[in-house]
């Protein structure tokens, strides 16, 4: 009696529902993994949040900025080190898991033709001042702020979603000269701004997740927001 075996049209029949089923779930499967990197995004912003405020209770409610003024370690990563399990002298912030976005892409080419694989500062930080409730402009700030300035904390973002593209910088270290554009202060900056070139260009990611990116607020909650629905107001510290 002869061995039974699939014919070749079984094993095509075979290999193609095995082909479809994988064409149906795949979108699925990566619109899964997409929303599980959004929601770890969102606990890294929260994590950072709980250290900002360790921070501000430590230093005179004093909160970090935009980049410092005369060290290029003086920027909120370093500050926050202590506060997220390093040690005190420790400087070196690229082995912190939470100052990094699972969702930032690991493929195509930064200022330099650097792989956006290489980033190392997943958030951007307002640095953003401004004269009154009036200006819509403002200018940048470097130095710490006593976050009682800002009127609502509840509503003015901190931090946001780092934007990748081949205008914006891929910072390594800190030795990286681009590490100055790791701040928002101009209108063109925002996630809502079309920009997409020079140093005014977008800093602020505008479809990290689905249609917006997620951002920390001073009052240390974080959430997920449309691009086009933020404002240069979400910024003032006035």
């Amino acid at each position: 009696m002869g061995k039974k075996a699939f014919t070749l049209i079984e094993l095509l029949v075979v290999i193609a529902i095995v082909a479809t089923l994988l064409a149906i779930l795949t979108p699925a499967l990566n619109s899964a993994k997409k929303s599980a990197q959004a929601v770890v995004c969102l606990s890294n912003l929260r994590q950072i949040g709980l250290a900002a405020d360790l921070y501000s209770k430590d230093n005179d409610s004093f909160i970090p900025r935009g980049n410092g003024v005369y060290r290029r370690d003086d920027v909120w990563f370093i500050h926050f080190l202590p506060y997220v399990g390093h040690n005190s002298d420790v400087t070196d912030y690229r082995d912190v898991r939470i100052y990094k976005c699972k969702s930032f892409p690991r493929s195509g080419v930064g200022v330099g033709d650097i792989s956006n694989s290489r980033q190392t500062v997943g958030y951007v930080i307002n640095a953003w001042t401004f004269q009154s409730s009036y200006d819509m402009v403002g200018t940048e700030v470097r130095v710490p702020t006593k976050i009682d300035t800002f009127k609502s904390r509840s509503s003015t973002i901190y931090l946001a979603d780092n934007e990748d593209g081949p205008w914006r910088p891929v910072v390594e270290s800190l030795d990286s000269l681009e590490i100055g554009q790791c701040d928002v202060f101009n209108p063109g900056h925002i996630a809502s701004s079309k920009v997409e070139f020079g140093t005014n260009g977008r800093r602020v990611a505008h479809a990290r997740h689905r249609d917006g990116c997620n951002v920390l607020y001073l009052d240390w909650h974080a959430e997920r927001m449309k691009a086009e629905n933020m404002t240069v107001n979400m910024w003032k510290d006035r």
